[in-house]
This record gives C-alpha cells, structure tokens and sequence, in this order.
C-alpha cells in the first residue's frame, strides 16, 4: 500500500481519530492493510471487520501489539488497563474499506502511469484475472486479487496491495445483489472492463437471471468513457450490453457462435478445436488483422472465452499481438481448483473443479471429462463426481434434474452424487438409464471417499464439482493424494472466500 499518514486515511474514510492526538495522527504513517491479524506487522492498517464468524475488534489489541499504528474500527476499544486503543473510528468498516481503495486509486491515478481493469461475468473471472494478471506482468508491476477477492471487502484489499510503482491493476469483480458491480465500479473507475457471460450462478439471490444481467451490464456502464469494454458476442445477454457502454465495445467470441452481427473490433478464435487433454487450440484474429496459433494449457473448451477476453483487455491497453499470445500460450490456471489436473503414480486422473459450480460451468465440465475419456488412447473410463449446485433458488430442483440426464447423454459411466441437495441429480440420472452401481447417492464426501478408494482403477478419470460451500474441493485433494501417501492439500483453505458471481 502506498504509505499515508493516520490522519489521511481518517480524512479519506471521514472517521473519527481516538487514542492519539493530531500531531501523532499526522506523523504516524500506515503501507500495508489487512482485515486478519495475523498477517500484522509493523505499519498495518488493523482493518477491525466484524465478520459471520468472529469480530474483528476483538483482535485489536492482538494487531496493535503485533506492530498495528492503528486499527480502523467501528466503536472504541481499549486495553486492559483502560486506556483506548488508537483507531479511526467510522460507522461502517466496509464502507470505509471502499472509501480508502477509492481514494487511493487517485493517488495511484495522479501519480502515475496505472491502468485499471475490470472483469466480471457469471463464470470465468478468475481464470481470466489470472490470465491477464500473467500477460501484464511481462509488461510492468502488476496487482490482482489472490484468489478470488471480488467483492466489497475483496477489491479493497486488492487495492491495497498497490503502490506508486504498479503499472497494472487487475479487479476481479463479484456481485450476488444488484447494484453491487456499480458500486466497485464507482470505488475504482476502471479504464478498461469485459463481460464474460450472464448465467444462473446466485439467481435465488439475485431474484431471476435477467437481474443478474442488469448487474454485469453495470461494469460496461461503470467503464471509463475514456477506455474500453469487452464484450462476449456469443452470449445473448452479453452482446447487447453495448448500449450501455460510453466507452468504445470491442467483441470477443468463437467463429459460428456468434448471436449478432458487429461493426465493432472483434477478437475471434477460428478452427477452434480441443487436445486429448481437453486443452482448446485456436487461431486467435485480432481486429487489427493479425492472427496467431494459440494452443492453451488450460483444461476445457469453455476456457476459449477466457482466453479471448484476456486478449481483449490487453489488446485495448496497448500490448501488442504477440506478447499476447505469448502470454495465452504460457499460462495455465493460477488458482486452485479450476479444472486442476492431478496425476497419480497408479495412473488416475483427477480432474478438481469443485471450486465453484453453476449450470453452464457444470455442463462445460461435464463436456470437457467426456471428450478427454472418448478422444483417449485406449478410451479411459470416466467418473463425475458431483455435490449440489447452490443459491439455485426455485430452479435448483430443475437445474440438478438437467445435469443428471447429462451425465447419462454424455456417456459418462460412474456417477457418485453427494449430499441431499444433488438427489435430484442423482434421480434424474436414474430416470434416463443409469442403473446398478452406474449411479450412487451418497450423504456426505466420507462415504464418497471409500467408494472412490475402493473402486478406482488405473486409467480412470474423475471430475470432482459442486458449489464452493459444499467443500468438494477437499474430497478431489484427498482422492488426488490417496495412493501417494502426500500431504491432505487444502487443509488450511477453509476460510470463507471473498468471492461472488
């Protein structure tokens, strides 16, 4: 974070200073934030949030002995012999949060030559973050969101990494209500933003999927007229978005797929095929007339939409074609649990995809498991190894009821279908033909695990997917690591995620 004093952050945030006098306020400077005390060190911002779990307040005195100048906080505390501990005191620590990244990306702003970026969309952003995150490193120092911080508490964190020698500034962008893209957009004015796609993921909350539509189009409202927007030309809520953008559209989509025509530039993936590993191969048609080869190490055919959208937002800040592609050619996902392959000594395959799960990214999964065990030399056998979907609201029933005839269609020939929230999905299954021990229901991941350690042979390949909250994430490490006898992963990576739709 870029160094301000106690009294700067007070004014940016309009708190209240207790504990020291103006003099120190002014003197005592801050260049790092952090909202968990134990990442504390000397010159932290204690960011006191209170939280689902516990209150950041009662950790102020741990922050302030740990080297926190000063906690930002929404009441006073004090210590055990009375005295207030020195804090900004304001009546909502979030909101602040977002007043002090807001204030800060002006300072980066005026000081400097920083481009913001902005990415959001139903599925796809962090893969994308991460994607563009590796492309602008090549170029000069570059942030973006660990994991997947994309919300009113994520961004400002993001922000808050920044300093007067970034050049690039990466915002993943989350929502689960409406409004919610607008107000990041307001806190961090981006230059450039793409939309990757409108799907169902968080429809309960949101009351209905054209809601979710009018929240993504707030970032190509929210853009810089100065700037740009990239814009999916092969989603039907998508492409029309342009009527919202001050700033100038440029498209990305997959040659044949496109709902519309454009006169807008066009970043387009031609001949687009998969490898034996599910991995697209493309020729990539910049709107400049260029066109390269682009074979990513990405696992899945719906990664193409990642792929062109992290080209387009490069390509509209300026990088040229060929670092680009470079980039798109070079970078595999930077985050856990997308499509992660692990390849045991006894010849399975895990394929880890549990961190979040929607309809689209569901049936895109589904897709790429089937082509890798058809498309194999011999064919291996293929097990889906599903949990539930969730803020599906009424349409979780329906949704679940699609992926279990998928399953069938697909010709994948194991299913194991964890929790009462999946039934669905596992009658569903049943109703199309899946009989015997084709398809099973189990109540939680333990009974999964022994299924899967007894019945796995070497040559299978098992998907494991579901909603983040259902924690799959951690049965497809166990399973990974089963016949190596290696370390449980994820066994620190139980803290709730910044992220959203």
């Amino acid at each position: 974070m870029i160094e301000l004093s106690v009294q700067q952050i007070s004014e940016a945030v309009g708190g209240r200073i207790v504990g020291m006098d103006e003099t120190l306020a002014a003197s005592t400077t801050c260049d790092s934030a952090t909202t968990d005390s134990r990442e504390v060190s000397a010159g932290t911002l204690f960011i006191a949030k209170p939280g689902e779990v516990t209150d950041g307040h009662r950790f102020i005195g741990v922050s302030r002995d740990a080297g926190s100048p000063v906690a930002l906080a929404e009441r006073e505390t004090s210590d055990p012999e009375g005295a207030v501990y020195p804090a900004i005191v304001v009546d909502d620590v979030v909101e602040a949060m977002g007043a002090l990244a807001h204030d800060i990306v002006g300072r980066l702003r005026r000081h400097g030559d920083v481009t913001v970026v902005g990415i959001t969309g139903s599925a796809g952003k962090t893969t994308t973050k991460d994607l563009l995150a590796g492309i602008f490193a090549e170029e000069g120092p570059t942030v973006a969101p660990i994991g997947s911080y994309n919300g009113e508490v994520g961004v400002p964190l993001t922000v808050f990494r920044a300093d007067y020698t970034t050049r690039f500034l990466v915002i993943e962008m989350g929502a689960n209500h409406l409004g919610n893209i607008r107000y990041l957009c307001d806190m961090v004015v981006p230059d450039y933003g793409a939309i990757l796609k409108v799907g169902t993921a968080h429809a309960g909350e949101f009351g209905g999927v054209e809601n979710i539509a009018i929240t993504k189009s707030e970032l190509a409202d929210g853009v810089a007229s100065t700037g740009g927007v990239a814009l999916n030309l092969d989603d039907t809520r998508v492409a029309p978005m342009q009527s919202k953008a001050s700033a100038p559209v440029t498209y990305f989509g997959v040659e044949g797929r496109h709902v519309g025509t454009t006169d807008h530039d066009l970043l387009e993936a031609k001949d687009l095929r998969t490898d034996e590993g599910g991995c697209p191969h493309f020729r990539l048609s910049f709107p400049n007339g260029d066109e390269f080869s682009v074979a990513s190490k990405l696992m899945g055919e719906h990664h193409v939409y990642n792929l062109l959208a992290a080209a387009s937002l490069a390509f509209m800040a300026g990088l040229r074609p060929e670092a680009i592609v470079q980039g798109l050619n070079t970078l595999g996902a930077g985050s856990r649990y997308r499509m992660e392959r692990t390849d045991r000594p006894d010849g399975v395959t895990v394929i880890n995809d549990a961190y979040n799960a929607n309809p689209e990214s569901m049936a895109a999964a589904l897709r790429t498991l089937a082509q890798m065990g058809r498309d194999a030399q011999p064919p291996r056998r293929t097990w889906a190894v599903l949990g539930p979907m969730l803020e599906l609201g009424e349409a979780s029933v329906e949704e679940h009821d699609k992926v279990g005839r998928d399953v069938v269609r697909l010709n994948i020939p194991k299913l194991v279908v964890i929790g009462e929230e999946a039934a669905p999905l596992f009658n569903a299954a049943h109703l199309e033909g899946s009989w015997g021990d084709e398809a099973v229901w189990v109540k939680d991941a333990d009974e999964a695990f022994e299924i899967l350690r007894r019945e796995l042979e070497p040559g299978d390949i098992a998907l494991f997917k579901s909603s983040n909250g259902a924690g799959l994430r951690f049965l497809g490490d166990r399973v990974a690591h089963d016949q190596t006898g290696g370390p449980q992963a994820g066994h620190a990576l139980g803290r709730k995620a910044q992220g959203n739709a």
